[in-house]
């Protein structure tokens, strides 16, 4: 499994750019603000989610403050009907618990199976993106498409959406 740890060697030996804020653990966006927000237009909300038949697992994430309508998600990017992925499932598929959902999860997917929508806001302006590294006591800030070209090397497929 890869932690908070493997994470932070993994952008320092890359020469990855980034910042790590530790804060307090943040289980639901409610929780946010207790957290110190460096780049408020890179906060993300994750949401994992699995169609009807249980055989397809998605990974969203949008800027913090957007709300997700998964019907429209799925007639505009043709997934069959979506829900929330219960718990069980996150730890199975990207071995993170209740929130801890983030992209760097993907990295945990071993078969990457998972698709990564990624709302293309978290591209525009400064393109910097917070996401837990895999624990929710800390937040990584990085570039978007340094993130996307990790995930991207890991093999899961990634759809850059409107929300």
């Amino acid at each position: 499994m890869v932690g908070s740890r493997e994470i932070y060697e993994y952008l320092d030996r890359r020469h990855i750019r980034h910042e790590i804020v530790e804060h307090q653990p943040v289980y639901t966006m409610a929780d946010l603000p207790q957290v110190p927000i460096p780049y408020p237009s890179g906060e993300a909300k994750n949401l994992f989610v699995r169609n009807d038949k249980k055989n397809q697992y998605y990974l969203i994430t949008v800027q913090g403050a957007k709300r997700v309508d998964l019907k429209d998600l799925r007639r505009r990017y043709g997934t069959r009907p979506l829900s929330l992925a219960p718990e069980q499932d996150l730890q199975a598929m990207l071995g993170l618990p209740a929130g801890s959902v983030a992209p760097f999860g993907l990295l945990n997917d071993a078969d990457a199976t998972v698709r990564w929508f990624l709302d293309r806001a978290l591209l525009e302006g400064d393109g910097v993106i917070g996401v837990h590294p895999n624990t929710n006591d800390a937040t990584v800030w990085m570039n978007t498409r340094d993130l996307i070209a990790i995930i991207e090397e890991h093999g899961n497929p990634i759809e850059i959406v409107e929300i």
